[in-house]
């Protein structure tokens, strides 16, 4: 009896961390889009990423690219300026 009670106890254990690294998971990746200067033009790359996502001469045609991706992972848009400082952002978190 003591050898089911433990291997039920290991089984639900392991359930456990399952689950909670599930959760962890899904609340530590974002979808934040963000329009950055790169070489010669802007690019937009997802936060936390250091590829960029796609690359344009000009700014606003980047931005509607990370517009477009944003609406469809319900994040934002994060603007920068030349100089690297945040211009604006725009949410589309619904």
């Amino acid at each position: 009896m003591t050898n089911v009670k433990s291997w039920l106890r290991t089984l639900i254990d392991l359930l456990e961390v399952f689950f909670n690294s599930s959760q962890q998971s899904k609340r530590g990746r974002t979808w934040h889009q963000h329009v950055v200067p790169y070489e010669e033009g802007w690019a937009v790359r997802r936060e936390g990423n250091q590829r960029i996502t796609s690359k344009h001469r000009k700014q606003s045609t980047a931005i509607d690219k990370a517009k477009r991706l944003a609406r469809k992972y319900k994040s934002d848009v994060i603007i920068h300026r030349e100089s690297g400082g945040i211009r604006d952002r725009i949410s589309y978190d619904e």
